[in-house]
């Protein structure tokens, strides 16, 4: 062990903005927006499952994506609140590690679900007559167990290495969750193999499964622009445009935070790029959704219209 090593008990995190001036009016804006992601995303898995239209195996997934945006959204909102109101924004050591643990696993089952999502419209569109043959209710589910499994082993392997090294000197986090890069900081200099194992987990992570949602996307224009018809063109293209902006809302920010240099870290920009993806795909989503998807939009609706009926009468 280190010589200069410290035993952490626990962790100071210093949140989004340390002066106490905006504190309310963070508290409020980001309970706002936690309403928001629970009550949207709820309302697009609630359509998902009572409307038997949408019993399809892209609705079966756009379900399992709209979960997983609000778990993903309750391993760092609810916590922020807390601390936000509080004078101590501490959090224990095992806290942390759960908190690292659920947020690397639940992310990582977001990224290979949208490539499962892309995998999917892929042989809607390219391989029409299979479709029914190859995406079964099995494939759904094992492909959908894939991706919670797979993003449950990169966590856990990811969460034992990070806090099974000891840290050195503060115990000072300067973000407003237990994210990697922050705690890597706390870290003693000489264990540089968290740093390549990061980027090679996030290479793993993001850049594999990004390649995968490109290369199909290449593959579904392709077959596309051999459609004659304009009307069938958008009609095939209409089916992949929520998917489209959900990934460019996520990897956006995501993949700039983790497949960058430790050298190039910085505080701010970093707490920035957190809670685009953390709370933007989760708000997002459910909108685009709605307004893309007429299916989804008509259900919401008919949810709404028969709640009034029986309401009133």
């Amino acid at each position: 062990m280190n010589e200069n090593s410290t035993i952490v008990v626990g962790f100071i995190l210093q949140g989004i903005y340390q002066q106490s001036d905006l504190q309310a009016l963070l508290f409020t804006a980001f309970l706002i927006i936690y309403i928001f992601i629970l009550t949207g995303n709820t309302l697009v898995f609630a359509a998902t499952v009572f409307n038997r239209a949408l019993h399809t195996p892209m609705y079966f997934f756009l379900r399992h994506l709209s979960f997983l945006d609000i778990c993903f959204a309750s391993v760092t909102l609810p916590h922020m609140l807390m601390n936000l109101l509080s004078e101590k924004k501490t959090i224990s050591f095992l806290g942390c590690a759960m908190q690292m643990f659920f947020f690397i696993f639940l992310g990582a089952s977001v990224c290979y679900l949208l490539a499962v999502m892309a995998y999917d419209r892929y042989l809607a569109i390219c391989h029409p007559l299979h479709y029914i043959r190859l995406m079964t209710k099995r494939a759904c589910f094992l492909l959908v167990a894939g991706c919670w499994l797979t993003g449950l082993s990169i966590s856990l392997v990811q969460t034992l290495l990070l806090f099974s090294l000891p840290f050195c000197g503060s115990d000072i986090i300067n973000h407003f969750f237990c994210d990697i890069l922050p705690l890597m900081k706390l870290h003693c200099p000489s264990f540089h193999i968290i740093d390549v194992e990061r980027i090679l987990t996030a290479f793993l992570v993001l850049a594999t499964t990004f390649i995968l949602i490109l290369v199909s996307y290449i593959l579904i224009i392709a077959t596309i622009l051999k459609i004659p018809l304009m009307g069938g063109r958008q009609k095939a293209l209409g089916t992949c445009s929520s998917h489209i902006l959900s990934v460019l809302v996520f990897y956006g920010a995501v993949m700039f935070m983790y497949l960058r240099p430790h050298s190039h870290y910085s505080d701010s920009m970093d707490k920035l790029l957190s809670l685009t993806y953390t709370v933007a795909p989760a708000v997002l989503n459910p909108i685009i959704y709605s307004l893309k998807n007429k299916q989804v939009k008509d259900t919401l609706r008919n949810m709404f219209i028969e709640r009034n009926c029986s309401v009133g009468t």
